[in-house]
């Protein structure tokens, strides 16, 4: 769960006036499974969120309903059944005393990704990022076809063609014609603001947008495809989505060392 939607789902319990609490990682010393900022909201049936699971988050579950408040440390080491080697400190809050966090401090997204297609593999890669934190704008021209439920932090829009894309954004292309495929391709290469361009498809279809890009003038090696992370192989959409994902994930990743 990101951060924006356990906030939203603590100012709900709390305006529903539900006995609940707020434990948050407010210190992190060495290896550590969560970083400061990492939260769960606790009630007597139900937990959202993850401060890293294991035998610490059973502890702090536990102290949360024994209504066990303020500051808590804890060595992740043999006595709690954990290896990490580092230190944490979390803080127990009651749901009637919790603040929401000003949006400067929450966690800053991954990537921004422009996804046009919401056919199987595009179903898959937003299913995949629900959890992640990035911005997504999920763009398809089927009319009749009703886009699925999103996450918070998607946006959905009914297009025919191209969108000006975010400056740095990341594209993906998978719409149910090669000649949108091609077609969207051409008009974000002309426009070059987009970090990276991806578009799905075997390595004939490959060969032949590069060729027709090339005849244009158009920089066809900016081109990934197919898209994915290379290596994993397979042709289920959840196979193809996991590829795309780690894709981004690790092209955000070079992004952030740059800087």
């Amino acid at each position: 769960m990101l951060d924006a939607e356990l906030q939203a789902a603590a100012a709900a319990w709390q305006l529903a006036g539900r006995v609940g609490w707020w434990v948050e990682l407010v210190a992190v010393r060495g290896s550590a499974p969560r970083s400061v900022g990492a939260a769960m909201l606790v009630d007597a049936a139900e937990v959202l969120g993850s401060i890293g699971g294991g035998h610490l988050e059973w502890q702090a579950i536990r102290l949360a309903r024994e209504g066990r408040l303020g500051e808590h440390r804890f060595a992740l080491g043999p006595s709690l059944g954990q290896c990490c080697g580092g230190s944490v400190r979390l803080r127990i809050s009651s749901l009637t005393d919790w603040q929401p966090a000003p949006p400067a401090s929450l966690t800053p997204p991954r990537f921004q990704l422009e996804l046009y297609g919401a056919g199987h593999v595009g179903r898959a890669i937003v299913r995949l990022l629900a959890d992640i934190p990035c911005r997504v704008r999920w763009i398809d021209a089927r009319l009749d076809e009703p886009f699925p439920a999103v996450p918070v932090h998607v946006q959905t829009l009914h297009s025919e063609g191209a969108e000006p894309c975010p400056d740095g954004a990341h594209v993906r292309v998978m719409t149910h014609r090669h000649d949108l495929d091609l077609a969207i391709a051409q008009s974000l290469l002309r426009e070059g603001r987009c970090a990276s361009l991806g578009v799905i498809g075997s390595a004939s279809k490959a060969a032949s947008f590069r060729q027709r890009l090339a005849h244009l003038g158009l920089d066809a090696a900016a081109l990934h495809c197919p898209t994915g992370l290379p290596g994993i192989r397979g042709k289920e959409p959840a196979v193809i989505a996991v590829a795309v994902v780690a894709e981004l994930l690790q092209l955000a990743q070079a992004a952030s060392a740059k800087r």
